[in-house]
């Protein structure tokens, strides 16, 4: 299948060449990293509630497990592809690798619109996707978890055809399930939390006080909602809020659990009283300290770096600035926390998750909390001090960090046969 020029997937290999250039990585393990180990495409076919059948297209791509199992979520969206998949399995590994956590890169993803299909079409078709995956997926195998799209319901589906397939329960086979049948306390607002622990931590490495700091966030989901509202219980002023359906702004600041509550009445952030429409791409530019892209990916380009006008970075997004906008960012002075890092709360909790599934524990918010707060604060400072080290972007510090750590655990391992 081509890869398409400017692609998700062009962005991950322009990433890996750059650390490995750095790193001075053999060819033959740069070669190896730019393959995916497998790569899986399924057809689904789905009984529809008016009694038809659609077949969807499915993928699941495996890219590394050196450090062991395959970690990463699943999306529904209209605009899921290979490529897409691809690079982000790519940069899972290397969020794991960042976070130092036992796992390897792993994504997957069906292309529909779930907006336009009902529980029960969502049901079957995710039943008959992890039919179909069986056997590529499990605890010590491939663990998948929620992602654009798909949720905690989502997720009790799969464990639940993955249970009645094998035989036998197994929670493990999933990440970022229901609380109640093995999910993890704090899980929801995990990736959320950590993109503010991080935009917490760049601030004071730029000498920001945060009591007052002004963020706008683009994407009002799960990841970018939690991040405000953390960062708001911290003393930040939010002055912008997006959606897919268009943002807002006010220079006052607004009280992102009200914009929520809004959200949830009315189906989007626009109209919210006391505030002005803006546009997603307008509220890119705004003057603030503290930006998170947390919608698509490839939102900050060569077209617009030169307008962003945040001293802080943190993305929420997995993807959404270019190589060649992290140039312009960087001669700009605006410090980027990458999204390897910033967003790596939600596998970091998801891993707590896992564990407690492998050992039938059950842990208290304050504990999962805490050790949220202690991991994320040392790959921030380890990624860091690597910046300064060489000299370089917290985007390639990150990566030279995740696929060095990578590349160490092949030369251990070797090749079999």
């Amino acid at each position: 299948m081509p890869e398409r020029k400017g692609s998700a997937w062009d962005e991950a290999l322009k990433q890996l060449e750059i650390a490995a250039e750095k790193l001075k990585l053999e060819p033959s393990i740069v070669q190896m990293l730019k393959h995916p180990r497998r790569m899986i495409i399924v057809a689904v076919p789905t009984r529809m509630d008016n009694g038809s059948i659609k077949v969807f297209t499915g993928y699941r791509v495996q890219h590394n497990n050196w450090r062991g199992p395959h970690k990463g979520g699943i999306r529904y969206h209209p605009s899921v592809d290979l490529d897409e998949v691809k690079a982000l399995a790519m940069w899972m590994t290397w969020k794991c690798a960042v976070m130092d956590l036992p796992y390897g890169g792993g994504k997957g993803g069906v292309v529909c619109n779930p907006k336009e299909m009902s529980r029960s079409e969502l049901e079957r078709m995710t039943r008959r996707f992890t039919a179909m995956l069986i056997d590529d997926i499990g605890p010590y195998k491939d663990v998948p978890a929620p992602d654009v799209y798909t949720d905690s319901q989502t997720m009790a589906w799969i464990v639940d055809t993955y249970s009645q397939m094998r035989g036998y329960y197994e929670p493990g086979v999933v990440t970022g399930k229901p609380v109640n049948i093995g999910g993890s306390l704090g899980r929801d607002q995990a990736t959320g939390r950590g993109v503010a622990i991080c935009a917490r931590e760049a601030a004071k490495e730029k000498g920001i006080r945060l009591g007052g700091a002004s963020v706008a966030v683009q994407g009002f989901g799960n990841v970018g909602s939690y991040a405000v509202i953390t960062l708001h219980g911290w003393g930040a002023k939010i002055v912008a809020i997006s959606d897919s359906q268009g943002g807002i702004y006010s220079p006052s600041g607004l009280d992102p659990n009200a914009v929520m509550a809004f959200k949830q009445k009315t189906g989007k952030v626009s109209g919210f009283s006391g505030s002005k429409d803006i546009s997603n791409e307008n509220l890119l530019e705004l003057s603030c300290d503290i930006l998170v892209p947390a919608a698509l990916e490839n939102v900050i380009t060569a077209k617009n770096a030169s307008r962003i006008n945040a001293k802080i970075v943190s993305e929420g997004a997995n993807g959404p600035t270019t190589t060649e906008a992290d140039q312009i960012l960087d001669e700009k002075n605006v410090l980027v926390v990458p999204d390897i890092l910033a967003n790596a709360g939600g596998v970091t909790v998801s891993y707590f998750e896992w564990l407690q599934n492998l050992r039938r524990e059950h842990w208290a918010l304050e504990e999962v909390n805490s050790r949220l707060e202690t991991n994320m604060v040392k790959a921030f400072n380890d990624n860091m001090d690597l910046t300064k080290k060489e000299k370089v972007t917290m985007r390639t510090a990150a990566l030279m960090l995740a696929i060095g750590r990578v590349a160490d655990a092949f030369a251990r391992l070797g090749l079999f046969p």
